[in-house]
């Protein structure tokens, strides 16, 4: 905790597991709102290679983008000492003194704790220890670093109900999107190359495709109803690519820019949340949902928690598990009164912008920044 107003801009340290290029997400937007009024520097996971330790600094969004590149065989002890280096040399290098520390992964505690931030923040989006290939040391790291966090923030109101004993401090963020960007796929009505040649009906799912994906429901959907084109964009990571239902009337398009999403969208009937019911999907919270519904299509899920709560309870998603269900929802949510669900969506998603968001994250790691006299605006900004 620090006194006075000399942290309201101080610089921020975010430490990710994902990458600023993978797909762009809740770190990203978070972040970039965050670098309008301070340095952000973004600390991703090593990368392998020959030569010696470096670490590879670039530009995007207004966020400085840190890749630390080592050499091959370090065991984890030397891998955390290069980067505990590597990570001083950038702050001497930066000038970074007062800083703010924001943490996705807990893993990053082995070359960062160190640090003597002037607050520590841990937004927990994922319920990190049920995905596939979680080190083993992860929950011992995360306990650690709700210890030490001024504030903690979950990606949704399942991960927060699950762990809100546990932390003094802590704060529900669900999936929020940028209804501009996305509300963009209403008025487009050219398809990108790729998609142009593929029929209609389409139902689209755009996302990373890994273990959280139910693969049987695509499959069995897609030869329950062959006329039906199931459209998938996005990364295969974690899972084996010949595990993929291969059908023809299933395209793999590939990963895609956050700025082309709109366009690929708009050529949609049907938007799919198609995951699978596990310890994986348990507390997720998909930022997708929100964005579909921005686009202006209807949206078909899986019982997720955090879409049952509160987009299927609203009737703005319909709700389906096993394939003959989904496929006569798709089929309901085909011939549905857009009209009336678009002005309902819409209504809803005004209370879920970035923006907004940000702006309520903001005041409370104000609130970790500054004692409780300080003179505040507004808008609860420190002044």
């Amino acid at each position: 905790m620090i006194h006075g107003t000399q942290g309201r801009n101080a610089d921020l340290l975010c430490f990710s597991h994902l990458r600023w290029d993978f797909v762009f997400q809740r770190p990203q937007h978070l972040m970039t709102r965050c670098a309008r009024d301070r340095r952000v520097y973004f600390f991703e996971e090593p990368i392998y290679e020959e030569g010696a330790p470096r670490l590879e600094l670039r530009r995007s969004s207004g966020v400085t983008i840190a890749v630390p590149r080592l050499p091959h065989g370090l065991d984890d002890a030397a891998a955390a000492a290069a980067q505990r280096a590597l990570l001083d040399d950038l702050l001497a290098a930066e000038r970074i003194a007062d800083f703010v520390a924001w943490y996705y992964t807990p893993m990053a505690l082995s070359f960062s704790a160190h640090l003597e931030p002037l607050a520590t923040i841990y937004d927990c989006m994922d319920e990190l220890s049920a995905f596939q290939g979680a080190p083993a040391a992860l929950k011992a790291r995360e306990a650690a670093l709700m210890q030490r966090a001024d504030l903690m923030l979950t990606g949704g109101q399942s991960l927060y109900e699950a762990k809100r004993h546990q932390h003094r401090n802590i704060h529900p963020f669900p999936s929020s999107v940028d209804v501009e960007h996305f509300a963009r796929a209403r008025r487009i009505r050219h398809d990108p190359r790729d998609q142009a040649l593929i029929p209609h009906p389409r139902l689209g799912f755009f996302g990373v495709i890994d273990e959280r994906m139910d693969l049987a429901l695509i499959e069995g959907v897609a030869d329950r109803r062959p006329d039906w084109q199931l459209v998938l964009i996005g990364p295969v990571v974690k899972i084996d690519p010949s595990a993929l239902p291969r059908r023809a009337n299933v395209h793999y398009l590939g990963p895609k820019k956050y700025e082309e999403l709109p366009h690929y969208v708009a050529g949609w009937d049907v938007a799919l949340l198609p995951f699978a019911r596990n310890e994986a999907t348990r507390f997720i919270s998909p930022t997708k949902t929100p964005e579909y519904l921005a686009a202006g299509k209807p949206v078909v899920s899986t019982s997720i928690r955090d879409v049952v709560r509160p987009y299927g309870q609203q009737g703005l998603v319909r709700i389906a598990d096993e394939v003959d269900a989904f496929v006569s929802a798709c089929a309901a949510a085909m011939v549905e009164n857009a009209s009336e669900r678009v002005t309902q969506a819409d209504a809803f998603l005004r209370q879920t912008s970035w923006d907004g968001t940000w702006l309520r994250i903001r005041r409370l790691m104000d609130e970790v920044l500054r004692p409780a006299d300080v003179e505040t605006g507004a808008d609860g900004v420190a002044v």
